[in-house]
């Protein structure tokens, strides 16, 4: 992340074409074709997510399995979008004042799309358990809080982690309601404004993904503490270290604010930026690190134990379900090229660049694109954790063994009714 939300003095081109809360709502809906996705292709090597995520199973024939469910959410709101956006199209003709005009028509979009997503009890034949849990889920974890292991606390943790990535886009909803609602400004659809409600709140909002998981560290912290300290569970440690890593990305955001608000019209001092690089780096290399290491459990940066005969292939586990192991390597290097994003802002000519609305956009694309590809590991790793019984942890339950990839996976079906 780079925190650093800095825009084009100008209502551009690409913001005519496409204002800020449709991009909010695309990458919204983009989030729901991309858990579908994970999830059928997860359920297609036989990793069971719904018993991962302590989600209940259905068995009547009737009912669409679970990724299923999620298809017809996803295109019930992308028909919904695509509609909007073209009777916007019709209406403002890319003129800048009908652009400003109709700014309530995308802004009605997005209550319409966190409605049917999150608020509305109703069209019950549409992933109605589904959307009930994720609502539940966020209510639980909007404060911090983690649910125990029996009740679904890897899904928890999941959601979470999937907020962090989109952090940006929590502030680019934000900036879309704030200029709508002040009284000066030309609206939702107008330049956004990433300084609207003042030079706190934005960075607030960003940093709160990170506070959620923080505090979640430090409950799953206590939870071992209180508990009985065996060499399977540890002191907490790993639990601490997992705080921290949240932790770095407060720097990060702080000293963006610091540059971007510098008051005076001169250049922000120079040590601000100097800060903000090294927060950066300790930023990414320590969660790319954490990524691979921990929520993965790859051996690559284990001296000893990557080497080990029993792995698949150097550095990486005895048990490889997603792909071959080229993939993993594909995906190793991935990941540190997108957690290092923000180093276009070090070359001159690609840092103007950065800030140009389109590559924004672009950036939280790849960070929701980074995300994605990281749930397919950490969910296969989470499954290997629970159906391993060397090394179980005293939390965990061990379910019935799918990997076998000559057996189909266990179907479990949506109870949409």
């Amino acid at each position: 992340m780079d925190g650093d939300p800095a825009v084009e003095p100008e209502l551009d081109s690409f913001s005519l074409t496409f204002p800020l809360p449709y991009r909010v709502a695309f990458i919204i809906v983009l989030a729901v074709w991309a858990w579908g996705i994970n999830l059928h292709y997860l359920y297609l090597i036989g990793i069971d997510v719904p018993s991962l995520i302590r989600y209940p199973g259905r068995s009547s024939p009737h009912h669409p399995t679970h990724h299923l469910s999620t298809y017809r959410l996803a295109t019930v709101l992308s028909s919904i979008y695509v509609f909007a956006l073209l009777v916007f199209w019709v209406f403002t003709h890319r003129n800048p004042e009908l652009v400003l005009a109709w700014d309530w028509l995308p802004l009605l979009y997005l209550a319409v799309l966190l409605g049917i997503l999150i608020f509305a009890p109703f069209f019950k034949s549409l992933s109605h358990n589904g959307r009930a849990r994720l609502r539940s889920t966020l209510k639980r974890i909007s404060v911090g809080g983690l649910a125990e292991t029996k009740d679904g606390r890897f899904g928890d943790i999941l959601l979470s982690d999937v907020l962090t990535s989109y952090a940006k886009v929590l502030a680019d909803l934000y900036v879309a309601l704030c200029m709508f609602f002040r009284s000066e400004g030309g609206g939702a659809t107008a330049r956004p404004d990433r300084g609207c409600g003042g030079a706190v709140v934005v960075p607030l909002v960003m940093a709160l993904p990170s506070l959620i998981r923080l505090r979640q560290c430090l409950i799953e912290y206590s939870r071992v503490r209180r508990g009985r300290i065996t060499e399977a569970t540890g002191w907490g440690g790993q639990h601490l270290a997992n705080s921290l890593k949240y932790a770095t990305a407060f720097p990060v955001i702080v000293f963006s604010a610091l540059q971007r608000n510098s008051s005076g019209g001169q250049p922000p001092p120079v040590h601000y930026y100097r800060a903000w690089i090294v927060a950066c780096v300790v930023n990414s290399l320590y969660s790319f690190y954490w990524d691979v290491a921990k929520d993965w459990d790859l051996t690559i940066f284990d001296s000893e134990a990557r080497s080990a005969p029993d792995l698949k292939a150097f550095g990486l586990r005895r048990r490889l379900h997603v792909g071959p192991p080229a993939l993993y390597y594909c995906v190793i290097t991935m990941d540190l090229v997108l957690r290092c994003t923000w180093s276009l802002k070090l070359s001159p000519h690609l840092g103007r660049m950065a800030d140009w609305e389109g590559s924004i956009f672009l950036i939280e694309l790849l960070e929701v694109f980074r995300r994605w590809i990281w749930i397919f590991f950490r969910v296969e790793t989470e499954w290997i954790r629970n159906t391993t019984t060397v090394g179980l942890e005293v939390d965990d339950i061990l379910l019935p063994d799918y990997h076998n990839h000559n057996i189909q996976g266990p179907k479990y079906e949506d109870d949409d009714d």
